[in-house]
């Protein structure tokens, strides 16, 4: 038996990045869903829980990994060498690649800011927006760097072995989750491929030439950009995340009326597979709604 049943792998080529995804369902409206930063991320890892579950309410489920990540493209023409931009970029090329002309995205943590950042770059193409616990999202909120934006695998204290990883994926979920072995084998292996450590050191090289240089936070930053927003959105949060805490949950809150907030208890960073039943559930709830409905005045 393997966890990582209800859904297919399939590959595109997008705009020339050879781009690893998982998807379910084969009728109705598009659903990209966008997982985190992280060694080993990827599509099938994060959202193995909610793929089969879109599928089974009428949703055609796309679950790319981002570049360089999971098993996408690791080759040098691939690596995100414009930090976040580069990411969006990407998921712009996936969604060209599969000929979506309108999609609702799903984002969690720094996926969760790039669906956000797609959204303000392409909201003729998106109908709704849903973000999952994202620091990521307060850090771009703000008009200067509140802190320097750091290389996150330096922040979790992560060296690329085994047992780094598991630390990282048990203080990433909540208390009562296990976390499988299959998994973690998973996303060791493709923390390991070759070209990852390069691509992430591009990533990161990035940032830093970022923290000092105003046009390139600028285009990170989306403090004027998010709250004007017309694309109808809701915000997800886990009450016990470790990684983006609830005190930052509630300071984004203040500072993005238009979106609605739910807070989960017994969640951790990654409530799609710390609550699977409920956050699917609240997702296909939300993307359910007519538009107007959707929409968060406060």
């Amino acid at each position: 038996m393997t966890i990582f049943e209800g859904f297919h792998n399939s590959w595109v080529l997008a705009n020339g990045v050879r781009t690893h995804y998982s998807w379910a369902g084969t009728e109705g409206p598009a659903v990209i869903l966008l997982h985190g930063a992280g060694p080993g991320a990827g599509g099938a890892a994060g959202w193995r829980f909610m793929l089969p579950a879109l599928a089974e309410a009428g949703y055609r489920a796309y679950a790319p990994d981002q570049l360089s990540m999971g098993l996408t493209d690791t080759r040098p023409h691939a690596w995100p060498v414009n930090g976040h931009q580069s990411l969006v970029n990407h998921v712009h090329d996936f969604i060209e690649a599969l000929c979506l002309d309108q999609v609702y995205l799903v984002g969690n943590s720094q996926g969760a800011y790039v669906a956000a950042k797609y959204a303000i770059d392409h909201p003729e193409k998106v109908n709704k927006v849903v973000y999952i616990g994202s620091n990521t999202i307060y850090q771009a909120m703000q008009e200067i760097p509140e802190r320097k934006l750091r290389s996150f695998l330096e922040v979790i204290g992560y060296d690329y072995t085994e047992n780094s990883l598991r630390k990282f994926m048990n203080r990433n979920s909540g208390g009562d989750t296990v976390v499988p072995e299959e998994l973690i084998q998973l996303r060791h292996h493709a923390a390991n491929r070759p070209g990852v450590k390069e691509a992430n050191k591009a990533f990161d090289d990035y940032l830093a030439k970022m923290n000092t240089t105003t046009k390139l936070w600028d285009r990170f930053c989306i403090k004027d950009s998010l709250p004007k927003l017309k694309v109808p959105g809701k915000f997800i949060w886990g009450k016990q995340d470790a990684v983006a805490s609830i005190e930052t949950a509630y300071k984004l809150e203040k500072l993005l009326p238009n979106i609605k907030f739910e807070y989960i208890d017994n969640c951790g960073h990654q409530c799609q597979t710390d609550q699977p039943e409920l956050v699917n559930q609240l997702v296909i709830d939300f993307l359910a709604l007519k538009n107007e409905d959707a929409v968060t005045v406060k």
